[in-house]
């Protein structure tokens, strides 16, 4: 009998190990990882309507730049290219938006709306109501091409 119990025990430790704990906000607490796999964990634990922009954030960038390197790192997906020597693009959940971070934002045109205090990041902040899908494209495109930026 205290096999059983121990067994049940053990499926819901497994079970709870695998959801990933939300921090503050409701941003995944996902480990540092590289590749697709790590972002779609990231993705698939962002929490409500977060998720559909995360797909939908995902799938924009990766249709802008065909062979975007990605990787989870501070609990947050980013987008490189390996050519350009970093990364462009990262985002994270807040409780009541989506931030994207642009770090070479200031040289984008238009000038992405959020100011940063660090000299050359721009944020784009999604909240529930949507966002300018052809301006986002237009900026993952444009940062795509600058240096990126080693973090």
């Amino acid at each position: 009998m205290a096999g059983k119990t121990s067994g049940k025990t053990a499926k819901v430790a497994k079970k709870t190990a695998a959801k990933p704990v939300l921090l503050s906000g409701g941003n995944p607490q996902i480990a540092k990882g590289y590749g697709d796999a790590p972002v779609k964990a990231y993705i698939a634990a962002m929490p409500g309507w977060k998720r559909d922009i995360g797909r939908h954030l995902d799938a924009l960038i990766v249709c802008a730049v065909p062979g975007v390197h990605k990787a989870v790192k501070w609990n947050s997906p980013f987008y490189g290219v390996e050519d350009q020597g970093g990364w462009f693009l990262s985002f994270h959940c807040f409780t009541k938006y989506v931030k994207v971070t642009f770090f070479r934002g200031t040289s984008l045109r238009p000038l992405p709306p959020g100011e940063s205090k660090v000299k050359e990041v721009r944020y784009l902040d999604i909240h529930e109501d949507g966002l300018d899908e052809a301006q986002l494209v237009a900026w993952v495109k444009q940062a795509s091409q600058l240096p990126g930026e080693r973090l």
